[in-house]
């Protein structure tokens, strides 16, 4: 795990990197934000009530002191990030309603991003993930060629690296879906130093099964060899031919992958969300994430079971995607 930190440390550092965390009075949010500020290796900002994360940071030991603080019930930027939320939803919200939605402090810290005051945004140590996503789904929205937000993983042990994903959003994807998945996952493993080699998995390997489920596996592999021909992917696998030489071998000897796949794309979040559990709590893999791919600007959902330090390396995390979108 320290050897993918240095990594990301090395790509943002110096590069003033601004990621918001809109709950500003969590210990867990204010002791990160510390940290980040003291060791200056990406620019917190914290939303919320000074006088609040003050206290917060005094009772837990830390400072806050040259830290942006913006209170959106009282800030300057109010009025600007009401009317750019306007003009941005075009005609879906008046200026009355935006006005209550930019109180929360997931919506204006969204605002912040769209509107070039931040790189990034962290939230969820206190929220739902639907509060968090959905002001980046109306706001910041997704990438051009991608329809859909999917929530990777990447899961370490030593030196082994690995990305998975869908794990955090989308239950049931089509093949459009898992196809647009691979192509941004391959390149989110890109920004974490793994070298793509990506594997479209299902129950079957190579025509072993057929079914509606393989069939729309063998499809996104075809949607995504299309559009990213530059790719090393392919699929159908059930995991162990896409993992183990041997195995790939006999069961798919005429594939790109040969045993040595490094992102896997799952069929349906149940198997994603399984997938990484059972990687974590039987194979000793730290799961870091979910890394949110496929929007124009960074924003991860943190868990509300989350820890100080999982904060800190969800920010570090963001900043990466931001200097590498």
């Amino acid at each position: 795990m320290s050897e993918l930190f240095t990594t990301i440390k090395g790509q943002v550092t110096g590069k003033n990197v601004r990621i918001v965390l809109p709950e500003g009075t969590d210990e867990r949010i204010v002791g990160a934000a510390a940290r980040l500020q003291k060791e200056n290796i990406v620019t917190p900002i914290l939303l919320g009530n000074k006088a609040e994360i003050e206290a917060k940071a005094k009772e837990i030991g830390v400072s806050v002191e040259g830290i942006t603080i913006h209170d959106s019930a009282t800030d300057p930027l109010f009025d600007e990030l009401v009317a750019a939320f306007v003009e941005r939803r075009k005609g879906k919200a008046t200026e009355e309603a935006a006005r209550k939605m930019l109180v929360d402090p997931n919506y204006f810290g969204t605002m912040l991003v769209y509107t070039g005051k931040a790189e990034g945004l962290v939230s969820g140590a206190a929220h739902s993930t639907g509060d968090t996503v959905r002001p980046a789904l109306q706001i910041i929205k997704t990438k051009p060629g991608v329809s859909k937000v999917a929530g990777a993983m990447i899961m370490v042990r030593g030196e082994e690296r690995y990305l998975f994903s869908d794990v955090a959003i989308n239950i049931a994807p089509v093949a459009a879906d898992l196809a647009e998945n691979a192509i941004v996952s391959a390149e989110t493993a890109e920004i974490f130093g793994i070298d793509p080699r990506v594997a479209m998995l299902s129950f079957s390997t190579k025509g072993s099964a057929k079914s509606d489920e393989t069939e729309k596996v063998v499809e996104a592999t075809a949607i995504a060899k299309e559009k990213a021909p530059e790719l090393t992917l392919d699929g159908e696998f059930q995991f162990d031919a896409a993992f183990v030489p041997t195995v790939a071998e006999k069961k798919a000897p005429g594939s790109v992958i040969k045993g040595d796949a490094n992102v896997f794309i799952f069929p349906s979040l149940e198997a994603g969300n399984i997938g990484y559990k059972i990687a974590q709590r039987l194979g000793n893999f730290e799961a870091v994430g979910p890394i949110l791919q496929g929007l124009n600007a960074p924003v991860n959902d943190l868990s509300r079971g989350c820890n100080t330090d999982d904060v800190y390396n969800l920010t570090l995390i963001t900043a990466a995607q931001a200097v590498n979108k």
